[in-house]
């Protein structure tokens, strides 16, 4: 496995030596996909996991599984060999991980934080200088899934990392994920999760809009989730985004306003290199719409609904 971009399946490649002593690991943020990632690496990593996350609610189901619930980040740092971080936004991770109380001010020296957090790439550079001016090693992993992959342990890792610091926390990985892709040092798994989620927005927007047409051109729905999903032309995940549409079953997988907070990352990563995104914006203004008018906490594919609407 390089730093070249080539896929790691953890089926058919070989398995890093795994050490004799049981790691020490912590988890902050249990959302939709934290939670998951964290009870995947408690069912079938050799770890002892210490988690945290702000409404402990979320951390009940992972309590009763064996895990130790910390009473703040700070707390679930301070003995954890490896970090990982899975959180909703740039503003949060600053004030999770790198502001006065953050945790990362807490963790042991040459500890490893992992921020599966999806963030712009230029905000990843600075984390990873906080970091490392504190004696701590970092990288980016953010995932490419929603919430059934996070579950089943079939979440795709993009990876911008040393090359020792990514082997030493692969297997940690591949009992979170079916794809592991190490595209570069840090920030480079961040920037291209802005590519993959620029895909994932305009994708969906136009299924949407192409089925509403067929609609208005006669065809029955039904006929039209059958057929459009099926063609070459269309994205593998927009089937299972059809049975959303069809069923009427918004329940978020992926929330529809931080698609609208992605894709708001993505313009300002672009503003910053220089390179003017037309459809991509259009795509965030039509997301904002949808957000400000109550889809925010469905799942991404209401945006149909929205459309259907006005």
């Amino acid at each position: 496995m390089t730093s070249t971009g080539y896929w790691v399946d953890p089926l058919k490649t070989h398995q890093p030596e795994q050490t004799q002593m049981t790691q020490t690991v912590a988890f902050i943020g249990l959302g939709i996909m934290g939670s998951r990632m964290a009870a995947n690496l408690l069912d079938k990593g050799d770890v002892n996991l210490i988690v945290f996350n702000r409404s402990t609610e979320a951390a009940k189901p992972l309590k009763d599984k064996g895990a130790k619930v910390a009473d703040s980040a700070a707390d679930a740092v301070r003995q954890a060999d490896v970090v990982f971080s899975m959180l909703a936004s740039p503003p949060v991770v600053e004030d999770m991980a790198l502001g006065e109380n953050g945790f990362v001010s807490a963790m042991a020296e040459n500890a490893l934080w992992v921020d599966c957090s999806t963030v712009n790439p230029s905000f990843t550079e600075y984390a990873a200088e906080v970091a490392r001016a504190r004696g701590i090693r970092f990288m980016d992993a953010p995932v490419a899934g929603t919430r059934e992959p996070a579950a089943s342990g079939e979440l795709t890792f993009l990876v911008g990392a040393d090359d020792e610091d990514f082997q030493s926390v692969e297997p940690l990985l591949q009992t979170m994920g079916k794809k592991i892709v190490h595209v570069g040092q840090v920030g480079r798994g961040t920037a291209f999760k802005m590519l993959v989620n620029a895909m994932l927005a305009q994708s969906m927007l136009a299924f949407a809009e192409t089925t509403l047409l067929g609609e208005k051109l006669g065809f029955s729905r039904d006929f039209l989730m059958d057929t459009l999903p099926n063609l070459p032309v269309t994205p593998p995940f927009i089937g299972g985004k059809a049975e959303l549409i069809r069923n009427g079953d918004f329940d978020a997988q992926f929330p529809l306003e931080l698609m609208h907070k992605d894709l708001h990352l993505l313009e300002q990563t672009a503003y910053e290199v220089g390179q003017p995104l037309y459809l991509a914006n259009l795509a965030k203004e039509v997301y904002g719409s949808a957000s400000s008018s109550g889809w925010g906490r469905k799942d991404f594919a209401s945006v149909f609904e929205f459309l259907n609407r006005h």
